[in-house]
């Protein structure tokens, strides 16, 4: 399941910096605008110690992660929507991703150019939000207009199509997120085809700086006023060192962890923003295990055991039969398959088994 994560934000608030750190990888890298022209992309693994546990009890050869891809997107300026800058290219560039994590810069740095001249995380958001919502808005109108001639010949899905799209127009010139509007399954589907920008999943990445002031150390009000934002729009954030963790991105995890307790941080920010991203995307992981390998498996939350299945190979959706299935703390306590099985923990499950996350799987197949 290939899932892809747009980095996007304001030029010098340090997306390339947190690229690096996500992937370590180098990018160019420049204090100004547009340093990122074309977007960098790159396989991130997703951090789960269960991995390691299940690798142990089956004596696994191999252990394969799952994954999250990255793209870097150059720098948005004002005015993007109408083709300031890259406008059109990051635009294109953002509508291949599945999601959007949205880099706001919350320190103070007379060394490092802010592009607003100061450094306001909330201004920051609705430049960028009201350019991608401008974009939106363009493309709703365009389609329309082109539903014209359709709904004059009483096509009873193109008039179907433009009592959403109807309700969709206001929503965004009104500075809305398409995201937010309250669609209901039915009305998505019109919807999903035009592939808007702001009806794709946010999260919002707080950049903060090593022995910077970091607004959120300092009860500032600018900090308080996102929190507040955050809060009314339920929105989900992570807070990151992002110039940190590219500094350290080449020590062992060990070493890491001492110069972040040095430091006075918690964790990495880098792990929780790669972990946010998968919830974000309403995603989980299921386990396969044996000599050869131990897995994780992408796949969406509440997926039958079929669904699932059809991570590993798209037959086993048509020729499922049904599964062994075992959780991970069950397998974990009973210390092996056989064990899980002997306590009662090993269940055959059917085609309407709900998949959960952390389930360790065999599929049967036909």
């Amino acid at each position: 399941m290939s899932l892809s994560v747009g980095i996007v934000g304001l030029p010098n608030v340090g997306k390339s910096t947190l690229f690096n750190a996500l992937t370590k990888n180098e990018v160019l890298m420049a204090n100004y605008p547009f340093a990122t022209i074309d977007p960098s992309v790159g396989v991130v693994t997703v951090p789960d110690k269960r991995l390691d546990t299940l690798s142990k009890i089956s004596g696994s050869e191999e252990i394969i992660p799952a994954i999250v891809e990255f793209v870097d997107i150059a720098g948005l300026v004002k005015g993007a929507s109408a083709g300031e800058g890259l406008g059109n290219k990051f635009l294109a560039n953002i509508r291949e991703t599945d999601m959007i994590a949205e880099v706001v810069r919350i320190f103070e740095d007379s060394e490092i150019h802010h592009v607003s001249g100061g450094i306001d995380p909330m201004g920051d958001i609705e430049t960028i939000n009201l350019e991608l919502i401008m974009a939106d808005a363009e493309t709703v109108a365009k389609r329309l207009n082109n539903l014209e001639r359709d709904v004059k010949r009483g096509d009873k899905t193109a008039v179907a199509e433009k009592a959403v799209l109807d309700k969709m127009l206001p929503h965004l010139e009104a500075g809305h997120l398409a995201n937010s509007l309250g669609l209901t399954e039915e009305e998505l589907k019109f919807v999903k085809g035009l592939h808007l920008l702001t009806m794709k999943p946010f999260l919002y990445v707080c950049n903060k700086k090593q022995d910077a002031f970091n607004l959120d150390e300092h009860n500032d009000e600018r900090w308080d006023e996102l929190l507040r934002f955050f809060e009314e729009t339920g929105s989900e954030y992570v807070v990151v060192d992002a110039g940190m963790e590219h500094e350290l991105k080449d020590l062992g995890e060990d070493e890491k962890t001492e110069f972040r307790r040095e430091y006075g941080a918690q964790d990495s920010g880098i792990e929780s923003l790669i972990r946010a991203s998968y919830h974000r995307l309403g995603l989980m992981s299921y386990f396969t295990t044996g000599e050869k390998e131990t897995r994780a498996w992408t796949v969406p939350i509440g997926s039958t055991g079929p669904e699932a299945g059809a991570a590993i190979h798209t037959d086993f959706k048509d020729k499922y039969i049904r599964a062994q299935v075992v959780a991970f703390n069950d397998l974990v306590s009973a210390g092996s398959k056989a064990l899980a099985r002997e306590q009662g923990k090993l269940r055959t499950e059917g085609k309407e088994y709900i998949v959960q996350d952390g389930d360790v799987i065999e599929f049967m197949h036909s």
